[in-house]
């Protein structure tokens, strides 16, 4: 039973390193240049010292990678969100924080956001993510200001600013300078929330 248990446990972590080299080969494709719609499966696994067969023991598809990857950064742009959401940080900090994962994340970032316009659960998983993001904006904002009717729309509208300015530094050829971004985000923020 011991020898079973080791086992399984060692399949576990293999399964996990092989998972995880995939991801990091994909993120550092992406980061080099290539398109997520052009990058093949065969380019990736063999990126990550895998075959091509053994990448559908891992993934379903392209489709169940890109999303992975991005939930991965999710997780860490709403542990950066939640320091204003708790009210244990300040807004600047959050969006400081916010900018620099789209900095270091930036080709993934742009890579769902462009599959997010031609493939529908890409867009409705998007959607999802950016939908979180809104609903606890919403509760910061009926912490801020009880009985606001409009705070659902005012978090959508904000956190959608948040999303495409963020990402139209990504595409940018001049982009703007990131501290005066912030700053105006973090202006239109306040001015919202406390009007």
């Amino acid at each position: 039973m011991v020898t079973r248990v080791a086992s399984v446990g060692r399949q576990t972590e293999k399964r996990t390193a092989i998972q995880a080299a995939v991801l990091r080969a994909t993120e550092e494709l992406l980061e080099e240049g290539a398109s997520f719609a052009e990058l093949g499966i065969e380019r990736i696994a063999t990126r990550a010292g895998i075959s091509r067969t053994a990448f559908y023991f891992y993934f379903r598809d392209k489709r169940e990678l890109l999303v992975r990857l991005t939930e991965d950064v999710n997780g860490q742009l709403m542990a950066a969100a939640e320091t204003w959401w708790s009210g244990s940080g300040d807004l600047r900090t959050a969006l400081r924080a916010i900018a620099a994962l789209y900095g270091e994340h930036g080709a993934l970032l742009r890579a769902v956001v462009e599959v997010s316009t031609y493939d529908e659960a890409v867009a409705q998983f998007w959607r999802g993510l950016v939908g979180r993001f809104a609903d606890a904006t919403r509760q910061r904002i009926e912490a801020e200001r009880p009985g606001d009717a409009s705070a659902a729309a005012t978090a959508f509208a904000l956190v959608w600013m948040v999303e495409r300015s963020f990402y139209q530094q990504l595409v940018q050829s001049e982009p703007v300078e990131t501290d005066e971004l912030v700053d105006a985000m973090a202006t239109i923020f306040e001015r919202t929330v406390s009007a």
